[in-house]
């Protein structure tokens, strides 16, 4: 019995120190254009740029409560996905892809403003997740100029610290759904096809 109460409250022990302590996560996320697109265009000459514009690369923390121990930050490389998904939506549209400096080219440029992930910091279980992507696009025509703002946000709740994984998937749907909108809006094409 003794040594069954033990082990008890090892377990517990264990437990608790979980939920007090998050390692940092960089997260692989994987941003897609998930809307339907129709071919509109005529092969219009567009120059695409992406950037990050945010103010720090850090989502924020895992929570716990030591949450200076857990922050969340994406691969950097995530940009050169979402430039592939940018090029590849705006050809599905009927553009045509084209280096910068290339004669009357309209441009569109792409910029992560704002990723956020805000879980509570002074609980020891992590419970909640409010996750908000936004991106800002600029679309330059030879007359005219549009900027727009495309946000999503997501909130989910756990019975324990989301994982690695469960956290890229879940930044990674936000993320695409706020690309997405970028596609969604018929401003955009408009003057692309100028």
């Amino acid at each position: 019995m003794t040594r069954f109460s033990r082990w008890l409250g090892l377990a517990a022990l264990a437990l608790v120190l979980v939920g007090c302590a998050h390692s940092p996560q960089q997260l692989n996320v994987t941003p897609s254009v998930t809307t339907t697109l129709s071919p509109v265009a005529r092969q219009q000459p567009v120059v695409v740029t992406v950037r990050d514009t945010r103010s720090s690369p850090v989502l924020g923390t895992r929570g716990g409560l030591y949450p200076e121990t857990s922050n969340l930050t994406i691969n950097p490389q995530a940009l050169n996905h979402i430039r592939q998904q940018v090029e590849g939506a705006l050809r599905q549209l009927g553009f045509s892809v084209v280096p910068e400096g290339t004669p009357n080219a309209n441009s569109l440029v792409v910029s992560l403003s704002e990723l956020s992930y805000i879980s509570p910091k002074d609980a020891v279980y992590v419970t909640q997740a409010d996750i908000g992507a936004t991106f800002s696009a600029e679309v330059r025509s030879l007359n005219e100029r549009y900027n727009g703002r495309y946000s999503a946000s997501a909130q989910h709740r756990f019975g324990y610290a989301p994982n690695q994984a469960t956290n890229t998937r879940l930044v990674s749907e936000v993320m695409s759904d706020a690309l997405s909108r970028i596609f969604r809006d018929p401003e955009i094409i408009r003057l692309l096809q100028q």
